[in-house]
């Protein structure tokens, strides 16, 4: 009789982290900056209709990176469950903390118990209702969730991307240099971004309940010029 061939779990997980890792780092890096009025979600991505940042819910927006249809099936879902939850309690209990606890439940059980790991990193960001509250939670591939303040990187090279946000970055600062900060830390030091290879969207809390607005080039064009 044939020994079942065996591998230990400690080298499955492993495998799979190596894996989903390697995939998230084929595609573009996503940064979210706090700044004076809120959020601002800026991603590399030349693509007009294939969106990697979204809005889920009145104060909640959502991001990702990596595989497309895996991270899209994901904000598919989480507007669903914050609508479910809204409709049946209300509005105000919608939240960016359960909702990533529900990201995070749905990328674990996944990543445990199915051959192919889902290969995204997705970010839930909430504007606070006070003015240096926002949430952002950063949820990685096999469902850990790590809860950042003032900045969070998504995608490949997230650590060079981090120090060069720190040495930029100004939590009281306006849209225009919150803008030239991300875009100064996705490009690094050899590369310059312009508009059209940016996705860019923010959470403005100057725009009452619907807080969620998606900037046009031409306007990330105005503020990389006024800022530069």
């Amino acid at each position: 009789m044939n020994m079942p061939f065996y591998v230990a779990p400690e080298q499955i997980m492993k495998d799979r982290a190596d894996y989903a890792r390697k995939g998230i780092a084929r595609g573009k890096s996503l940064v979210a900056v706090t700044y004076r009025d809120g959020v601002l979600l800026c991603a590399e991505n030349v693509s007009n209709t294939l969106r990697k940042v979204s809005e889920i819910y009145d104060r909640i927006a959502f991001a990702g990176v990596g595989k497309y249809n895996e991270f899209d099936q994901l904000r598919i879902a989480g507007v669903r469950h914050a609508d479910l939850k809204g409709y049946a309690y209300s509005r105000s209990d919608v939240e960016a903390r359960s909702l990533a606890n529900h990201y995070a439940q749905i990328l674990g059980q996944i990543f445990t118990h199915e051959m192919k790991p889902m290969e995204v990193e997705i970010l839930v960001a909430e504007l606070g209702e006070a003015p240096g509250n926002e949430q952002l939670f950063h949820i990685l591939y096999d469902g850990t969730v790590n809860d950042e303040s003032l900045w969070s990187v998504l995608g490949g090279e997230a650590e060079a991307i981090s120090e060069r946000l720190g040495d930029s970055h100004d939590p009281g600062a306006g849209i225009g240099a919150a803008l030239a900060a991300a875009v100064g830390a996705l490009a690094g030091p050899e590369r310059t971004l312009v508009a059209d290879d940016l996705e860019v969207a923010t959470l403005d809390a100057t725009l009452g309940r619907r807080c969620f607005r998606r900037l046009p080039a031409a306007e990330v064009d105005r503020l990389l010029d006024a800022a530069s």
